[in-house]
């Protein structure tokens, strides 16, 4: 058995919900100096280094970048992240992943940062899949999407052609 990719976010249109995305951190933060945009790793880290070179562009915000290291196969493990505790205590932080499937990623992720007291926190997400295990949402979300448990979205980040797929 095949399965077949269909694009829903080609490059111009992820480009697109990445800028109105950044247009959203900024008017969450518009009294800030500096926010702090932290990746889960691999693909929530790529799309966190696109948003920071769009929201630099378009607000006088500085952002910080922090890489999120999650066990995705066990969640529970420490979360390890390149940034220390206190450069981000009390300061303005956003999470960043590209896919929001079951919301375990997202949820460890976001229990992590609760550990430390911060001025501001919000979640981020290309694609929202609305199939949640956990209560959790994403702020800034570029595209909800209802698919079926056997349909898998993954985002692909190529030179000149990025893009997310439902597989």
């Amino acid at each position: 058995m095949t399965l077949t990719s269909n694009v829903i976010l080609d490059k111009k249109q992820i480009d697109h919900k990445l800028k109105r995305i950044a247009y959203q951190v900024y008017e969450t933060n518009v009294n800030e100096e500096e926010v702090i945009i932290a990746g889960i790793k691999e693909n929530g880290f790529l799309l966190a280094k696109k948003l920071k070179a769009i929201v630099e562009k378009v607000s006088p915000l500085k952002v910080i970048l922090c890489e999120v290291i999650i066990d995705k196969k066990k969640p529970t493990n420490p979360i390890q992240t390149s940034l220390e505790p206190k450069d981000y205590q009390n300061r303005s932080l956003l999470l960043v992943d590209d896919v929001l499937h079951s919301g375990t990623t997202l949820i460890y992720g976001v229990k992590h940062f609760l550990e430390v007291p911060l001025k501001q926190f919000k979640t981020a997400v290309l694609v929202d899949r609305n199939h949640k295990k956990y209560p959790i949402k994403a702020d800034f979300k570029g595209i909800s999407l209802s698919t079926s448990l056997n349909e898998n979205v993954a985002v692909i980040f190529e030179k000149n052609n990025d893009r997310a797929v439902l597989e």
